[in-house]
């Protein structure tokens, strides 16, 4: 690569909804940029000497399969190297299929290849050097995808990517949301979306909210007859302006094109190409009434908005119930409490005193999860046995909780087992997780087990909305035991097509292969009960009419068609293999990532390489899909330059930028101080371990994973006689032996594999590095961060003791910044921590020593008496640390861990 052309990665801490389009410099806006009326053509669109040219949006929708490419020109008008930049947001649906760049007359093309193979040929280079991973999770529903490349003077680069999803049916309407923040005036902004679906579109609408009604009504083009619509946005450089004078743009906010299709026919075919797409969703149905039960989470971690939140959606979804629906609440802290404790029907009068009781109801005590769904199962079951009328009803069971299971069961294998046994597969389990400190994950099986599926709902001034818009969706149910049934010697490989509900303005979606020189004989038949009868229905293909569409649509009709099907079927396996074990897992595993690479998607199985560009040290950039539960960036804090995947920090980066999250931020240090911060009390608690120097300790232990972290404890060097023998962690052994990794940190080397001859890095490097699914990021003579997918993120402190220090010996200090996805069975001196639990302190006193202050606290159901002291954390700043305030557990720890520490002493640090 010739010295005019680079290549950096910047991540850019951007919260959005929806698609951010961006093609900007990185420098700001110079100051004293003329002012230049919109009615002159002579408008300065440039920034910095960097002009965009272009700027376009190109949406083909096909039978609900959306192909979406975004191209961005961009010019260096300047005599000298610009840095520009690419940067949007997808869906978190979408796959990436295709991208590429063109600059300084050379082509750089996207190649996908398995995520293995991908990052082998990276770590042969990245041991030393840093990162180009361009994807990363961004807001509740987007990836935000960055690349910044720097061009030579009076040149251009084009950048295109392609992404594909296929567009869900939610409350009678699609949506195809756009964040437009461009940033600068354009020279040719365009949003063109063109829309082909085959049952006809009934309604078509576009809006803008970063413009005034008015002006969007003059600005976008809509139109739709028969099978086709039309969306387009192109406004003129004057037309972006912020004001007449202004070369500032008011293009920023959201995009949003909404369309529904004719339901004329009871259910609609697509046959091409030897694949099919059935789209179900029949009108003029009557709404089944319902069984509802909601099982609310009222442990006190749900204290201040969250609970606050919960009852102005409890309160307003009560009163939408209709009169033909039966209800109940099921309320669990510690203890599990019911309204009623059997279905009652939704009268003015009983809707009214549920929502008194909504209204009263208080927290208290842990999160007995699993008492709370049996109990909330029992009651819609004894419901069915009972009352023979309330068998023929739709019955849906809701949970909402903020944390995890602390109280009762609290083995998440065992609470699934529970569940699962106690439904029957009788109706489905919607589970809500509030805010992060939840394991979606966990709660996204149990839901998947149980016929329905999870959300998480954010902490937020709209959580209120977020939970009455997951209702609306449910709230109607119209059909039960759905079953879409195809001929066996036609079809194969069928996506989902058994539903246990399907509600109103919702739609069920089926795709397949047809056997070659079937597709004639093709059919599907349905199997339902609506309200009061039975429900059944043939659907037949239209020849005449697939001829036509083939002849209107042709080659783009057969390739959505089977991609569709492709789509449908790589998301259904990638969310089956969280469920599964073994060699099934292994078996799903295998044929997701065959098919990502067969349709060239972007998955969490593949990445994307970009084929003849690097950056100044050799390496090529890297497009990775984020994994499943990536945390938003609001929760991650800001990233710098060169990151090695979506959810880890940057080899510059320090542990300060990284957000700690309530009650999952631990850490060790000193001379053992185990500090354990527990945000929801506002308070931290801490304690000594008092060892021999050479005992090795058990801080963190995963028996569902095998992850490890295991201290060692020094002596000070220059004790004099007499004087208590302080220790410090000296040592430090970090294993994840799916993926057989074991990191030795000492305060003078850090060694990858020691076992294996791996490579050794001194705390002078700058470094990061990559094994499977465990990243290393070392910040010179500071500290290093180890992120584990699907794990959890921790840091290594390096203490250098300078001349004259009553320490004479360098030590570490070890802080767990994330742990929300280490399993509930994690333990270790730290990890026991991991997750929620409860204390009270009261009585504060005067203690033995005067300027102390002791109280009496209560945990675990033990009564302790603790001492208010002051600890250093050095989590956030390694060289000077912070006091903190703690309470001071004695007897090392005694009372407050589990067991004596004696029981977490381990033989060696692996």
């Amino acid at each position: 690569m010739d010295g005019t052309m680079g290549l950096r990665v910047l991540l850019c801490v951007c919260l959005a909804s929806l698609l951010i389009l961006q093609a900007m410099p990185t420098q700001a806006s110079p100051p004293g940029r003329p002012k230049v009326s919109k009615r002159q053509q002579t408008v300065d669109t440039s920034v910095d000497g960097v002009t965009i040219r272009s700027l376009k949006v190109n949406c083909k929708v096909t039978s609900r399969f959306a192909h979406y490419v975004i191209t961005s020109q961009v010019v260096n008008n300047a005599d000298e190297a610009k840095e520009v930049a690419f940067d949007v947001e997808i869906p978190k649906t979408a796959f990436i299929s295709d991208f590429a760049i063109t600059a300084d007359g050379k082509a750089f093309i996207g190649d996908i290849k398995d995520k293995v193979t991908a990052w082998k040929q990276y770590r042969k280079a990245a041991v030393s050097g840093e990162n180009a991973g361009l994807v990363r999770a961004s807001g509740r529903t987007m990836e935000q995808f960055t690349i910044h490349l720097t061009i030579g003077p009076r040149s251009k680069a084009t950048f295109r990517l392609t992404y594909e999803e296929v567009l869900k049916r939610r409350l009678t309407q699609y949506n195809i949301d756009i964040k437009v923040k461009p940033k600068q005036l354009v020279h040719h902004f365009e949003i063109d979306v063109d829309i082909f679906e085959p049952q006809g579109i009934s309604k078509l609408d576009a809006q803008a909210s970063f413009l005034p009604k008015e002006l969007a009504s003059q600005l976008i083009k809509k139109s739709f007859s028969g099978k086709k619509g039309h969306v387009l946005f192109r406004p003129t450089v004057g037309q972006q302006q912020s004001c007449p004078t202004c070369s500032t743009s008011l293009m920023n906010g959201d995009f949003k094109v909404t369309y529904d299709v004719n339901r004329d026919k009871l259910c609609d075919l697509l046959v091409a190409n030897n694949h099919f797409a059935h789209f179900f969703a029949p009108q003029n149905l009557t709404n089944l009434n319902k069984n509802l039960v909601f099982v609310i989470d009222i442990s006190t971690s749900m204290e201040g908005q969250k609970v606050k939140q919960t009852k102005e959606a409890l309160l307003k979804i009560l009163g939408d119930m209709r009169p033909g629906d039966y209800f109940d609440l099921v309320l669990f802290g510690s203890e599990v409490q019911s309204w009623r404790g059997s279905l009652v029907p939704a009268s003015a009068a009983n809707v009214r005193a549920a929502q008194d009781f909504v209204r009263r109801f208080h927290l208290a005590g842990a999160t007995n999860l699993n008492g709370g769904l049996l109990r909330g199962i029992e009651i819609l079951n004894g419901a069915h046995g009972s009352v023979p009328e309330l068998s023929n009803h739709a019955s849906v069971l809701i949970m909402l909780t903020d944390g995890e299971p602390t109280e009762g069961v609290t083995d998440r294998s065992q609470i699934l087992k529970n569940v699962r046994n106690a439904i029957g597969g009788r109706f489905p389990l919607y589970n809500l997780g509030f805010g992060h400190n939840v394991d979606l994950n966990f709660l996204e099986v149990m839901s998947m087990e149980n016929n329905g599926r999870a959300q998480r709902i954010y902490e937020d001034h709209d959580a209120t909305q977020q939970l009455q818009g997951f209702y609306d969706q449910v709230a109607n149910p119209l059909l039960v035991d759905v079953e879409l049934l195809y001929p066996q010697d036609t079809v194969s490989a069928l996506t989902q097509h058994r539903h246990k509900q399907y509600y109103e303005g919702s739609e069920i979606m089926v795709a397949g292969r047809i056997a070659d020189h079937k597709s004639s004989s093709f059919k599907a038949d349905v199997l339902a009960r609506g309200e009061g009868q039975e429900f059944k229905a043939t659907c037949l293909v239209d020849e005449e009419e697939m001829k036509k569409l083939l002849q209107e649509r042709g080659h783009v009709l057969e390739n959505h068609v089977e991609r569709l099907w492709a789509y449908l079927t790589i998301q259904e396996l990638l969310a089956k293999r969280m469920k599964l074990e073994g060699k099934e897992k292994a078996t799903a595993t295998a044929k997701a990532l065959q098919m990502s690479l067969a349709y060239q998607f972007v998955t969490p199985l593949t990445s994307m390489t970009i084929r003849g560009m690097t950056d100044e040290d050799g390496l090529e950039p890297i497009i990775d899909k984020p994994p499943e539960d990536s945390l938003p960036l609001e929760m991650l804090g800001h990233r710098k330059t060169f990151m090695l995947s979506a959810l880890h920090p940057s080899p510059t980066q320090s542990s300060s930028n990284i957000q700690q999250l309530p009650n999952q931020v631990t850490g060790v240090d000193t001379d053992p101080h185990f500090l354990i911060h527990v945000p929801q009390k506002e308070d931290t608690l801490c304690f000594n371990i008092d060892e021999e120097p050479g005992v090795v300790l058990s801080l963190v232990q995963d028996p569902d994973t095998g992850f490890s972290v295991n201290g060692q404890l020094i002596g000070n060097k220059a004790r004099s006689p007499g004087q208590h023998e302080g220790t410090y962690f000296g040592r430090l052994g970090i294993a994840n032996p799916a993926t057989d990794f074991h990191l030795e940190v000492t305060p003078q080397n850090i060694t990858l594999n020691p076992g294996l001859g791996g490579p050794v890095f001194s705390w002078g490097d700058q470094a990061s590095l990559r094994q499977h699914e465990v990243v290393v990021t070392i910040n010179r003579k500071r500290n290093l961060v180890v992120s584990v997918e699907d794990g959890g993120t921790f840091e290594v402190v390096l203490h250098r003791v300078w001349k004259g220090s009553a320490i004479h010996q360098d030590f570490l200090g070890f802080y767990v910044l994330d742990s929300h996805r280490m399993s509930a069975r994690t333990h270790g001196l730290l990890g026991q921590f991991f997750h929620p639990f409860d204390f009270k302190v009261s009585d504060p006193h005067p203690g033995s020593d005067p300027t102390k202050t002791d109280a009496t606290m209560v945990v675990k159901s033990r009564q302790l008496t603790v001492t208010r002291g002051l600890q250093k954390d050095y989590s956030k700043d390694p060289r000077h640390g912070a006091e903190v305030t703690c309470w001071f557990v004695h007897n090392n720890g005694a009372g407050l861990i589990d067991g004596v520490y004696t029981d977490y002493i381990v033989p060696d640090i692996f």
